[in-house]
């Protein structure tokens, strides 16, 4: 049963759930943490691990995208970042970090300067060609508004599996500006698996799945929609959500299961715990895998949606671990170390996959699909 309350006379909203207000119920069985298996896939493509990185510029440099995928994860390119837009990617970033040191609204101003210069379709295909020959899976992101224009070219360069990603997504993209998106004919002329979001609901994430969609994201990342235009949903209920779609929609078409990505409220292991126990088969970390010595924003992170040219709504931040490392009481962590430790973090933000593989022990489970059927409770209100 739904959880409606009144919020007045004659207006009821729905209760949902933040990840962090939700518990995992460990049971009466424990398994040993090297019995997990964290290994999920999606079409023709394996991992060992269920994780991907936000489709940022703070994350993915070429030797970052190589690296995750060495560690059996997947880091997914933007194709409408500063890949395809600067020669001089160290100068961009500099840039960028320099002005996040000075305010916030300089270096969203100097994010939408570097998004403003022209894409230079030739740079960006080299650049993911370099991804492709050192035998990496390579994901790439455009948006729903340029996805029809970008798509041919990012995968002539290479692309396996197409992202179509915004913070807020539907199955027909609408504008007076163009001609309309209409995911299911676009999809179905493609010859690479497409995942498409964010959603939070039951009802857009089935109408992605009757698209053709081999996955889809739940969730808009670390954005600013709640400030910025009110939208805003608890990713435990938006997951669970569309894990039931999911379920609909496997009984409908007989079998075909599409996978779900969770993209918001990642923090820690614990959040990939309770994202892959309310249904997720794997999530999205953003912010979470900035400190790593590969991410090349020296432990700055931005969305891919804080450079839009007229109403960005995502923050340049950075950690707060950020001054310990440049004072050198610290050293950055390597990506390795950030995935599968050693970690002396008591809170989840380093060894993430261990805490993961824990999670699913102490709970009994030794596979990600199992462990979405876990109990789960209500720890806050």
């Amino acid at each position: 049963m739904r959880n409606y309350q009144d919020i007045g006379i004659g207006r009821q909203a729905r209760r949902s759930y933040y990840l962090s207000q939700i518990g995992i119920v460990p049971k009466r069985r424990t398994r040993s943490s090297a019995d997990v298996d964290t290994s999920w896939h999606i079409d023709a493509y394996s991992f060992e691990i269920p994780l991907l990185s936000h489709p940022t510029d703070a994350l993915a440099s070429p030797e970052f995208v190589m690296e995750m995928s060495r560690l059996g994860g997947l880091a997914v390119i933007n194709a409408e970042g500063i890949w395809g837009r600067h020669e001089d990617l160290d100068a961009a970033y500099e840039e960028i970090i320099s002005s996040g040191q000075r305010s916030q609204r300089l270096a969203t101003k100097t994010l939408q300067r570097l998004h403003a210069a022209p894409l230079q379709t030739e740079l960006l295909s080299e650049r993911i060609q370099k991804v492709r020959d050192s035998g990496a899976t390579v994901a790439v992101r455009v948006s729903p508004q340029n996805a029809r224009e970008l798509a041919p070219t990012v995968i002539a360069a290479g692309a396996e599996i197409l992202f179509i990603q915004g913070t807020v997504i539907s199955a027909e993209h609408v504008s007076r500006e163009g001609e309309s998106l209409n995911l299911k004919e676009f999809i179905g002329s493609l010859d690479i698996p497409v995942v498409a979001g964010g959603v939070t609901d039951y009802t857009t994430a089935l109408h992605l799945m009757r698209s053709g969609a081999a996955g889809v994201i739940v969730g808009g990342g670390e954005n600013t929609n709640e400030f910025a235009m009110g939208i805003t949903a608890g990713m435990a209920t938006s997951i669970v959500d569309v894990a039931a779609a999911r379920r609909d929609y496997l009984d409908e078409t007989g079998g075909r299961y599409v996978h779900i990505i969770a993209d918001g409220e990642i923090e820690g292991s614990g959040h990939i715990a309770r994202a892959i126990a309310c249904g997720a088969d794997a999530v999205m970390a953003g912010s979470l895998l900035a400190d790593a010595a590969e991410a090349p924003a020296k432990c700055w992170f931005w969305p891919s949606a804080a450079a839009h040219p007229r109403f960005p709504r995502g923050a340049l931040e950075s950690s707060f671990r950020r001054s310990l490392f440049e004072e050198g009481l610290e050293e950055r962590p390597s990506l390795e170390a950030v995935l599968y430790g050693p970690s002396t973090d008591v809170e989840g933000r380093e060894n993430i996959i261990g805490g993961l593989r824990r999670a699913m022990a102490k709970c009994g489970y030794t596979d990600l699909k199992r462990f979405q059927k876990a109990e789960l409770n209500i720890t806050s209100w």
